[in-house]
């Protein structure tokens, strides 16, 4: 969210053509103010790290911001301040009432629009440019936009039009509004490269044709990047919207820097390259968790294959049903309790509700910790989000790689709507879809309540889970607030 929010005021505020200096000297003071806010920034970055240092974080972010905003106003001639003063109230105004009014369990489509609207501010910033382009400074003694400002101007327009347009259809998955299921279109690889191919050749094309009837090729350019971000989003699959998430915020960053470039603006730069290389080590990161490829990533479709398969791979076994009390009883008589969350937990805003169980269950001196996936939820971090939200203590909550080698000592693994992060088919069978990535060592558990709304589901891989069906485990159907709810009135 504040990566958002930097490059968005950056976006905003330093892309007025005053900024576009023509060979002036940089006023010292200038480059300093703007040296500590990208060190501010930096620190910002830094502090989002962790949920202990979150907030110290966002508050290095929020300083950083109005000392580049008050630089830029305080010593830069420009010439429409009112105008920019009401977009900034209208944008910010929006921006507040609706951060005030989104539910948590909503995030991740909200951090999707917020890209969307980061890609198009750099899409409108190029398009300003190249129609006034002696306003922001990029014309040479001829009269023609210089080659490397029309370099940066078609890779900035590309890059935030993609990242609009993918973001929407992001958004329109993780709200609803579209399945999440992989929507498959014949030849998409070689229709996306075949689009891909188009923008680079037209924008090399650009890049060294004269200035005069360039229109139509800047124009075609825009045109294809909207529609290879609606081809590359469209077939991923909603469980891998976290990737898609953290991909598209890197994507918004290198559309803000390319335009920092063309600007001739230190600050834009530096919030963009900082957000696009955090966005694409965060990537990177996630897609080691799901053990997907890095560069089908950037090809788009790499969760086609993943999608709902509408419990074909369901498996007829006996299981045990378990009940509240079942699970009050267990849990109070035990004394390690693990609690994974997951997607289910979001939808059913069961958060509260798991607090209040894990509190209850440390009154009765139950060590009670909870583990979280990297990928669980709907975009990185989306459980770290909703348990903070629910007031869940951060030394109590535990990554993968910190926690998994206690689920062997632990007497309670208690599943709240996560599945695909921990089935054991991901280390056994080679045929699964999501073999080979990490998950929770869960069935080395004494006991395993899995909290799920039935059995029909499979989860979003399509795979059924070898869990369900273990000696030890007792299955709670039931919506999962509800159940968290029955479990506090048996405690």
């Amino acid at each position: 969210m504040m990566r958002n929010a930097l490059i968005g005021a950056a976006a905003l505020l330093f892309s007025t053509p005053a900024l576009a200096s023509s060979g002036e000297p940089v006023n010292p003071w200038v480059a300093a103010a703007y040296l500590v806010a990208g060190v501010l920034f930096i620190l910002a970055l830094r502090g989002l790290s962790s949920p202990e240092s979150s907030r110290k974080g966002n508050r290095f972010g929020m300083v950083g911001m109005l000392i580049a905003v008050v630089t830029t106003l305080v010593t830069h001639s420009i010439a429409s301040l009112p105008e920019i003063g009401v977009a900034i109230l209208i944008g910010g105004g929006i921006g507040f009432v609706t951060a005030r009014k989104i539910a948590m369990t909503d995030m991740p489509q909200l951090v999707a629009g917020f890209h969307s609207l980061v890609g198009m501010a750099a899409v409108l910033v190029g398009i300003a440019a190249y129609l006034n382009p002696g306003a922001f400074g990029i014309l040479d003694a001829t009269g023609e936009i210089l080659t490397v400002s029309r370099v940066e101007l078609g890779l900035g327009v590309a890059i935030g039009a993609i990242t609009f347009s993918g973001s929407v259809i992001a958004f329109l998955k993780l709200n609803g509004n579209m399945s999440g299921a992989p929507i498959m279109l014949p030849l998409r690889h070689v229709i996306n490269l075949g689009v891909l191919a188009g923008i680079i050749g037209l924008t090399a094309y650009f890049a060294i044709a004269p200035t005069v009837g360039t229109g139509p090729v800047f124009w075609t350019i825009v045109g294809l990047s909207f529609l290879i971000g609606f081809l590359l989003i469209i077939p991923i699959g909603g469980a891998d919207m976290p990737v898609v998430v953290s991909m598209l915020n890197s994507y918004s960053g290198w559309a803000a820097a390319a335009m920092g470039f063309t600007l001739g603006n230190t600050a834009m730069i530096i919030t963009g390259a900082l957000v696009g290389s955090s966005g694409a080590i965060l990537s990177y990161i996630m897609c080691k968790a799901m053990n997907r490829s890095f560069i089908s990533v950037i090809a788009g479709g790499f969760g086609a294959e993943s999608g709902p398969a509408d419990g074909a791979a369901k498996i007829d076994r006996p299981w045990k049903r378990g009940s509240a009390e079942d699970a009050a009883y267990m849990m109070k008589q035990a004394e390690n309790v693990i609690i994974i969350p997951g997607y289910g937990m979001a939808v059913a805003q069961a958060q509260h509700a798991v607090r209040e169980m894990a509190d209850l269950l440390k009154e009765e001196g139950v060590n009670v910790k909870y583990a979280i996936h990297p990928v669980a939820g709907r975009m990185p971090g989306h459980m770290n989000v909703l348990l903070a939200e629910a007031n869940v203590p951060y030394d109590e909550v535990f990554e993968l790689e910190d926690i998994n080698s206690e689920f062997a000592q632990a007497d309670v693994a208690f599943i709240i709507g996560a599945n695909d992060v921990v089935n054991p088919a991901a280390k056994t069978d080679k045929g699964s879809p999501i073999y080979g990535m990490p998950v929770f060592d869960v069935e080395k558990a004494k006991t395993i309540f899995f909290v799920k709304r039935s059995m029909g589901g499979v989860g979003y891989a399509g795979v059924d889970n070898e869990v369900f069906y273990m000696d030890q485990t007792m299955m709670l159907l039931s919506d999962a607030k509800k159940m968290c709810e029955e479990i506090v009135k048996a405690l």
